[in-house]
């Protein structure tokens, strides 16, 4: 069966020579004679693959020594609990700290309403007055705010921060789930940044969180254990049996992404693609973005028919994505509280897949007239 060109918002694409690998090894890892999904957590076959799949992201990423890295559960959806539990959250009702949060998406008010349960959370700026299309101007923090919280790429809206808020000394904290390892990123700007593996590093099943030790062992004392950093830390994310096979792929990724060039060497690609997908909405007469130009994604990228009869939008649209799947091209429906079509071009997509994606959309446009 000839493979298709899927652009899921997640769980997405995974690089071809990345699934061939897992499954040349699947009966046979490492010459362990047994799968990684049979492997005890504390084996001495398993542990060289989570130290070297840290190992990998380091090195990609040029993450300094001064922080832990941690493979946990749970999503990035728990993150919205677990920092403002592990930095904000108070022994007593009513002790909790501060904590700034800017609101440019769905998630982004997730996280807010999310934290707003152990922090004393203040949304002091955001994007919904235009319908989170573009990035707003960053206040400064509350000096004594225990954090700066932000959502870096958008993904169901398709927005990123083109420069980030300046938080003097209040941590910035990033959900940074739809963009890891698309394009450079500064890591000691950041308290902590987490994401959920399922988008541009892996299956789903894992969550990274790069946290500064720092900002460690803060947690009241009736923080559940398994919602801890200072456990996770101590227990080098081995506390409990963690997703050992969604990070042996974790793992594969990295490999594949350092033999493409890094981090340099994405960008590169993932600026050509974008810029391509970008340059035809442009110049479509029946395709428009609905984002700001200063602010798009390189990662997502909703799409809406231009024309005025909202019965006549839904009914194109909605055979544009039936037609498109009949073509090879999945996943192309925006999300349920937005609508249109969104393509999320991740890392693994080819920029083959843009460009078929491009001459589909030219084809329907012809044929709409």
């Amino acid at each position: 069966m000839k493979r298709i060109f899927n652009f899921s918002p997640g769980p997405s694409v995974l690089p071809l020579p990345v699934l061939e690998r897992a499954a040349a090894e699947m009966t046979d890892a490492n010459g362990s004679g047994q799968s990684v999904m049979e492997m005890s957590h504390r084996s001495k076959d398993y542990k060289p693959i989570i130290e070297k799949t840290e190992a990998l992201l380091r090195e990609l990423m040029g993450i300094p020594a001064a922080y832990k890295v941690l493979f946990l559960q749970g999503g990035a959806s728990l993150q919205f609990s677990m920092v403002p539990l592990n930095l904000a959250a108070g022994e007593k009702p009513g002790e909790s700290r501060g904590a700034a949060y800017i609101e440019t998406g769905i998630w982004a008010k997730k996280a807010a309403e999310e934290g707003a349960k152990y922090a004393k959370v203040r949304v002091i700026a955001g994007s919904k007055d235009r319908n989170y299309t573009y990035i707003p101007e960053a206040p400064a923090p509350d000096p004594d705010d225990a954090y700066y919280h932000i959502t870096l790429n958008n993904t169901i809206v398709g927005t990123r921060w083109p420069k980030l808020p300046e938080t003097a000394s209040v941590p910035l904290i990033a959900d940074i789930s739809s963009c890891i390892l698309s394009e450079p990123l500064d890591v000691s700007k950041f308290g902590i940044l987490y994401a959920g593996a399922q988008k541009n590093l892996g299956p789903a099943g894992t969550t990274v969180v790069i946290i500064r030790e720092d900002l460690i062992g803060h947690a009241p004392a009736w923080t559940p254990a398994l919602l801890r950093y200072d456990i996770h830390a101590a227990e080098a994310s081995m506390y409990n049996t963690p997703p050992c096979y969604s990070i042996y792929i974790i793992g594969l990724v990295l490999e594949w992404l350092k033999d493409l060039g890094g981090i340099p060497a994405i960008t590169k690609m993932n600026q050509e693609k974008a810029g391509l997908f970008y340059d035809y909405l442009e110049s479509s007469k029946l395709f428009r973005s609905p984002v700001d130009k200063n602010f798009r994604s390189l990662m997502n990228i909703p799409f809406v028919c231009q024309v005025d009869d909202a019965e006549k939008k839904a009914e194109l649209e909605g055979r544009f994505v039936k037609e498109a799947a009949a073509a090879g091209l999945v996943n192309l429906a925006g999300h349920r509280l937005v609508g249109g079509m969104r393509a999320s071009i991740y890392n693994a997509m080819p920029i083959e897949g843009v460009k078929a994606l491009i001459n589909f959309m030219d084809q329907f446009e012809k044929g709409s007239k």
